[in-house]
């Protein structure tokens, strides 16, 4: 099993190093850079935040509009009439300065310290913003995760004992029908119906806590967040808790239909004492092993356009924030983060898997 862990570890350098690559590949024929949008900025189309956008470049703004004239680089859109010398300083401030491979080296080297450097845009460094807005992420991935699976596997172990039923398919149909839903849908009709949308103001919707949350005490700290988290876990967990649900059920079909099912119930032992003292752990194997990669699922991808449309200052919304705002420190970061967690999770999930059912044993599969 060490080796079988070792030979996965060693599997995730080439991994991260492909998906950092690629992305930095696309990224470089992406329009609209850092640099393109400080031009633009300078151009007219936002000149309200651009000393807060120049951060620390110092007095680069006032010596674009100085410098009144000069052939500026043909490379960015919106550089007429700006100084080259300008635009120069602007490339060695974003580190557009030197080769892109000499980039994505020093990149490298600096992630594998875990020194994402500074945000292009915010004044703080990309560390800090990930750590600011972790809690949010891991509220939301980890609530939703429990509550779903806590519906999920109840409803899934029904629904296998009463396969074909009236209620199996009703509750088929409920499934069916939040899956195909997209969570974000669920969010925007529930604020439509209980966020002041159109018909009544009960939930707040906005941010996780109030403002007054530190005044209050231990008690209505925990009423207050609970308000906050109720439209956002409802919307993620009616669009992620069908999967677990098919999947207990059919789990709990496969080993219901199996001979030791039938051995079990020719010694007279009573229904509920086969269901949950023989069936229950094998059935229950592949779904409790699932869970850390149904959390990191649920923190990477479900929780982005929920925390956007309910302004919940998470990784979801940093992330997508920064790749609009062409912040790739933020967006690199994250990127590198999130891959090193889902690697790290899906070995998670294996050890899992062996500490369940010892009979299962990864370090004997080829390599």
């Amino acid at each position: 099993m060490l080796g079988y862990i070792l030979r996965r570890i060693a599997l995730m350098v080439p991994t991260i190093f492909g998906i950092m690559l690629i992305t930095f590949v696309i990224v470089q024929f992406a329009p609209g850079g850092p640099v393109e949008r400080v031009l633009a900025q300078l151009q007219g189309q936002n000149e309200g935040s651009l000393s807060r956008v120049t951060g620390g470049a110092g007095d680069l703004g006032g010596a674009a509009r100085s410098s009144g004239g000069g052939e500026a680089s043909a490379r960015y859109r919106g550089a007429q009439g700006l100084d080259p010398a300008f635009i120069k300083k602007l490339e060695q401030q974003f580190g557009f300065d030197k080769p892109a491979p000499e980039r994505f080296a020093k990149m490298i080297w600096d992630y594998v310290r875990f020194d994402f450097g500074n945000s292009y845009f915010r004044d703080v460094s990309v560390l800090q913003l990930i750590r600011e807005r972790l809690p949010v992420s891991i509220s939301l991935g980890l609530w939703m995760t429990l509550i779903s699976y806590a519906i999920s596997i109840p409803l899934g172990i029904r629904k296998a004992v009463h396969d074909g039923s009236r209620f199996d398919l009703w509750t088929s149909t409920v499934v069916i029908v939040g899956y195909a839903i997209p969570s974000f849908l669920f969010g925007i009709a529930l604020i439509i119906l209980f966020a002041g949308g159109s018909f009544v103001q009960i939930f707040p919707i906005r941010g996780l806590t109030s403002e007054n949350f530190e005044s209050l005490s231990l008690w209505g700290k925990a009423v207050d967040y609970a308000w906050h988290m109720t439209l956002p876990l409802t919307a993620l967990v009616l669009g992620a808790f069908a999967t677990s649900t098919l999947l207990t059920k059919n789990s709990f079909l496969d080993e219901i239909r199996k001979q030791y099912v039938l051995t079990a119930r020719m010694k007279g032992l009573s229904e509920r004492r086969v269901l949950y003292g023989h069936v229950f752990r094998n059935a229950m194997l592949i779904v409790i092993a699932g869970f850390p990669a149904a959390f990191i699922s649920a923190f990477f991808t479900g929780s982005l356009l929920i925390e956007t449309i309910f302004s919940l200052d998470g990784l979801g919304l940093l992330s997508f924030t920064s790749i609009v705002g062409r912040d790739y420190p933020v967006v690199f970061a994250t990127l590198y983060i999130f891959s090193l967690l889902g690697l790290a999770v899906n070995l998670l999930s294996d050890l899992i898997y062996t500490w369940i059912d010892p009979r299962i044993d990864f370090s004997a599969r080829a390599t």
